[in-house]
């Protein structure tokens, strides 16, 4: 089925997007001819994307359906781009097949001999990477589909790795649980992080995991999240990992962890034979040593021993926008860009910021007016509960980008209930003011967090906030 649908043409809406580039890189990488269009194009955002795109052989068109000509190609589109967009209303009006990004995405990876999904509320794209760098450093040569630019695969060539195409037999990605497309999937291994409040209810979430451990052929669990470790009864022949949870079958010999701004070492123990392994990682955060337990776990399920695994993590550089740090002035501010934006990632990446000495100026750009809604008592509460009284707060309106949504609850109300419970914070609604307060309240010392999702051009604020602190 695979094969025929790959010779036919594809034209992805929102070809520049975190979830669709990496789709459509890794569909043209298997051969098929492959066109798009982006609203952000069409707005001058991220230009330097787009001809990348362009120069690697994609047709790029307005979002206005002359991209959309025949009734062979297949039109790929998010469930939330409604009918009325020209080029959905083209691609009906053609006879083209239309297809979310999750139901391509899972007819692949269905289809490997060796498939591994990684799912959770929170840490998949890290996981991702990490598991998708063990089984290419040790010679298994799988296709990775990432949400996030892999920073072990940029290249002059491929400076947007967020896909990487292999021989076709191994084939890890991450897999969302926000719309229910988890359901598609059919992993031989897969590997539930953590359980938390995000798009959907509790209940709603407990059984889409349930299920998504329960259609693998094995299941490898993070013993320490309490509700992702209620579920592991579900799974088949689990292997469970965990760093403050001695039941897990993978897990951290305790007083081993040493933490660095940048980095950290510690003992990974396998209580399975009793065997101890040193790994080293360049990646700060308790959090992040619980992603590389999962991604060792992963991919010992997968065949590949512990200390190989252990040992190919000593090279991984990370992601961008996952802590990434874009650099110190020579007063000592540091700016670090992060794609925290739901409670449970905000809370990651605060403690870890607090968890190294000085002041925290946190930057949150809602990625939003829905999720704000959903989450928003609880991110909230994160920022009171992570930050301390001398640390600040700045929230700008939520990102808006066309659509009906409902935009009368915005972030003035979070900056509101940060207050009430104690936290330093304050809405300023236009980006650019927000960097103005930035700049004047830096002093030496200081860490500054860009946080926020669904907007490529954060990490471009980020740069220029560094550049305006150092003139």
């Amino acid at each position: 089925m695979t094969q025929s649908l790959l010779s036919r043409p594809f034209f992805f809406c929102g070809i520049g997007g975190s979830g669709m580039l990496p789709l459509a890189a890794i569909v043209k990488g298997l051969g098929a001819e492959v066109a798009g269009s982006d609203r952000s194009r069409e707005q001058g955002r991220t230009p330097e994307k787009f001809a990348w795109l362009e120069s690697r052989g994609f047709a790029l068109f307005p979002q206005d359906g002359s991209g959309l000509t025949s009734g062979e190609q297949v039109f790929v589109a998010s469930a939330a781009v409604e009918d009325t967009v020209p080029d959905a209303a083209r691609a009906k009006a053609v006879g083209a097949t239309r297809m979310t990004r999750a139901e391509l995405l899972s007819s692949l990876f269905n289809e490997a001999e060796c498939s591994l999904a990684v799912g959770g509320t929170s840490g998949k794209s890290t996981t991702t990477a990490m598991l998708g760098w063990i089984l290419h450093a040790t010679g298994r040569a799988p296709t990775i589909m990432n949400g996030a630019v892999m920073k072990n695969f940029v290249s002059d060539e491929e400076p947007f790795a967020s896909a990487v195409v292999g021989d076709g037999k191994v084939f890890v990605s991450e897999v969302d649980e926000s719309d229910g497309s988890i359901a598609l999937y059919r992993p031989s291994v897969a590997v539930l992080l953590n359980v938390s409040l995000d798009h959907k209810s509790m209940d709603e979430l407990r059984a889409l995991f349930g299920d998504f451990l329960a259609t693998s052929g094995r299941a490898v669990v993070n013993a320490d999240d309490l509700e992702a470790f209620r579920l592991v009864t579900h799974g088949n022949d689990p292997i469970t990992f965990g760093i403050d949870n001695s039941c897990a079958a993978l897990g951290i010999v305790e007083g081993s962890i040493s933490e660095s701004p940048t980095g950290q070492n510690a003992t990974v123990i396998d209580r399975r034979d009793g065997s101890e392994h040193a790994l080293t990682l360049a990646m700060p955060g308790k959090h992040n040593l619980s992603n590389s337990l999962a991604a060792i776990a992963a991919a010992n399920a997968a065949g590949i021993p512990v200390t190989e695994a252990v040992a190919a993590l000593a090279d991984f550089a990370g992601l961008a926008r996952r802590f990434d740090i874009v650099g110190t002035t020579a007063s000592g501010i540091t700016v670090i860009d992060d794609f925290g934006h739901n409670p449970e990632k905000c809370r990651a990446t605060l403690k870890t910021l607090k968890s190294q000495a000085g002041r925290v100026l946190a930057f949150f750009q809602p990625h939003g007016y829905g999720p704000l809604r959903q989450m928003g008592d609880e991110l909230a509460q994160t920022f009171a509960d992570e930050l301390a009284p001398e640390d600040h707060t700045i929230l700008c309106d939520p990102v808006y980008f066309g659509g009906t949504v409902d935009r009368s609850e915005g972030s003035e109300r979070i900056v509101t209930l940060m207050q009430e419970a104690g936290a330093s914070a304050e809405h300023i609604p236009a980006r650019e003011d927000c960097a103005t307060r930035l700049c004047e309240l830096a002093r030496p010392g200081d860490r500054i967090v860009i946080m926020g999702a669904r907007d490529d051009t954060l990490t471009l604020f980020a740069r220029d906030l560094l550049a305006r602190i150092e003139a």
